[in-house]
């Protein structure tokens, strides 16, 4: 894991890459890559690419970065793990392909070599980065199809002079200071209606996020729009319309064998692994599983003191598991002392301003202290297995509003009548019961904004807010997501992983735990067991996420099984009690305007 960046002058009036910029971006992420650092650069100058290293694969010099082929004509600068690349490089050698390191990076550009920008439908993992093709004087930017790893540019209309820049993270950009930082309306909107900043927007009109699974190709000719080859919602889609064949018990056996071999990819490090443990069932399969082959993994729970001795500690239950499995553990307690004490340290850290990420944050701190650098998390669990509320909620509100959608015209008055009164006993949001409310996508934008677009002009000036509102085309990307997925399961496991997983969990693991120098690894989110298991649940769409464990770990505690689903809580609402910045709401809205207020000044 890594942070990358880059500078590419590709106007022919574009001077040359600033030498002191690019090195300015890429050691502002000395956090992500505390073990080396590299640079290279064009012959002509034109071109420019930076590296932080955090080593984990061929822990030699031999793994360094910037890399370049053996006849020079290709360059790569490259954030992630490959999980396959031992399979990728057997058929490579076997093709004649000759290696100089044991990394997955130089895969990279053989695979390049022999398949071009086709390669990346063979890559199992998560990446971004960045490949300068000397032939064809055009540089390519990927992103995995999950988005599990970030990678920002700057837009065609906002290129500094015919220059694209590149780098792992926003603060990187504005770091180098050529960022044009004039007010992105669909960022700041964007932040209010979901508590995070959707891809591709962010706070600044100079900066753009590459989506997931796209790739992007800038040359003289310019910057091209970013292109998918490979689509989450697609792998739903399908799924939807070819179901698999077979009993449940076909599918919990398919299902716990792509389990298993995706949890043995993910350990594929020249480094220790440990997990995140928590009282949950994900992270308690991970381990089960992890524990089967024979691994005795170092694990890790954070507690809250707040929660001691209340259903919200998880520290108990988490800790009988660690002895069950007999795995090296450690609780670690974090109080509300501790939050006001690091605050600045980890909003300075917070590359993108987002109501979630602060225990990832604590837990990754947490594992660096016990000098982990690589750990398992059961992130996408829940949106793979169905264990929200959403999958059932979501489809209840739809079937409730559904009759009256004739009457759609009357959904903006009723709210107007209604929402002073709903607000008396719970959010107003839901005054928006029946203006939303009649299409999964609608009843998602219920029940998981922050604030409904009709509230953005309280907390935002009215005319950035309306501008942000039509250019995020909200409600027509969330029935988009869910256009070809007739049935409600896969619907909504669409919403719950492009939108909420990707913009805020995917998003505030990345910059909490690469602020600690920590690789964060997520194998529930990974494109062929995706490809397995989602046709298994589309044939069987009552299959329950306890049901799956049961079969596949049975030596799980039956307390643990069958534990109601509670989320994992971080005490914010307690710890902004005395916080005069958030006087105005103590819960998640208060905390998104300190949030916003920090990011804004």
């Amino acid at each position: 894991m890594c942070g990358i960046a880059g500078i590419y002058s590709f106007h022919p009036s574009a001077p040359p890459a600033d030498r002191a910029e690019l090195r300015t971006m890429r050691d502002h992420m000395v956090a992500r890559g505390p073990d080396g650092h590299g640079e290279w650069f064009s012959d002509d100058g034109r071109v420019g690419f930076g590296h932080r290293r955090l080593a984990i694969v061929d822990l030699s010099a031999g793994g360094a970065q910037p890399m370049t082929s053996a006849d020079g004509q290709l360059v790569v600068t490259f954030n992630g793990e490959i999980y396959n690349y031992p399979a990728l490089r057997k058929t490579l050698e076997a093709q004649g392909h000759v290696f100089r390191s044991n990394s997955d990076t130089e895969v990279l550009l053989h695979l390049y070599q022999a398949k071009g920008e086709a390669m990346l439908t063979e890559l199992r993992g998560m990446f971004a980065f960045a490949l300068w093709d000397t032939r064809k004087q055009a540089l390519l930017l990927a992103r995995d199809a999950f988005g599990i790893k970030p990678l920002y540019y700057t837009p065609g209309t906002h290129t500094h002079r015919g220059t694209l820049r590149f780098a792992s993270q926003v603060k990187a950009l504005l770091a180098g200071g050529q960022i044009d930082t004039t007010p992105e309306p669909a960022g700041h909107a964007g932040f209010f209606l979901w508590g995070n900043v959707p891809a591709p927007f962010t706070l600044y009109r100079g900066i753009r996020a590459l989506p997931a699974g796209h790739s992007m190709w800038v040359s003289t000719q310019g910057i091209s729009e970013p292109k998918p080859y490979c689509l989450i919602t697609d792998i739903l889609a399908q799924a939807a319309a070819q179901p698999a064949r077979g009993s449940v018990g076909d599918s919990l056996q398919a299902i716990g064998a792509a389990m298993r071999d995706s949890i043995a990819a993910h350990h594929m490090a020249d480094v220790p692994v440990g997990m995140f443990l928590s009282a949950g069932i994900d992270s308690a399969l991970i381990t089960a599983l992890s524990c089967a082959h024979g691994e005795r993994p170092h694990t890790l729970t954070l507690a809250f003191a707040e929660y001691a001795g209340t259903p919200n500690d998880e520290a108990p239950l988490a800790e009988q598991l660690a002895a069950q499995f007999g795995t090296r553990h450690a609780t670690v307690m974090v109080r509300q002392a501790d939050f006001q004490e690091q605050r600045q340290k980890l909003l300075a850290d917070m590359d993108q301003p987002s109501i979630d990420g602060i225990n990832t944050w604590f837990v990754s701190q947490a594992a660096a202290s016990q000098g982990i650098k690589v750990a398992l998390s059961g992130l996408g669990g829940d949106e793979l297995l169905a264990s929200y509320p959403s999958f059932r909620d979501l489809p209840r509100i739809r079937n409730l509003v559904r009759p009256f959608q004739g009457f759609t015209a009357l959904g903006a008055p009723l709210r107007t009548l209604a929402a002073p009164v709903v607000a008396r006993f719970t959010s107003p949001k839901y005054a928006s019961l029946f203006e939303y409310g009649g299409t999964l996508g609608g009843a998602y934008l219920l029940r998981r904004a922050l604030y409904l677009p009709w509230e953005l002009p309280q907390v935002l000036d009215a005319d950035l807010a309306a501008q942000g509102l039509a250019d995020l085309h909200t409600h027509t990307l969330l029935q988009a997501t869910t256009a070809h997925i007739p049935q409600d399961r896969l619907a909504v496991s669409a919403l719950e992983m492009t939108w909420y997983m990707r913009h805020m969990l995917l998003t505030d693991s990345d910059w909490a735990s690469m602020a600690h120098s920590l690789e964060l690894r997520v194998p529930f989110l990974d494109v062929p067991l995706l490809r397995t298991v989602a046709p298994w649940l589309a044939a069987h769409p009552g299959l329950t996420k306890p049901t799956v464990a049961a079969a596949l770990a049975p030596q799980l505690p039956k307390v643990l099984i069958h534990k109601p689903k509670t989320g994992f809580v971080v005490p914010v609402r307690d710890w902004l009690m005395g916080d005069q910045a958030a006087a105005q709401d103590r819960g998640l809205r208060g905390w998104a305007q300190v949030l916003y207020t920090q990011a804004t000044t």
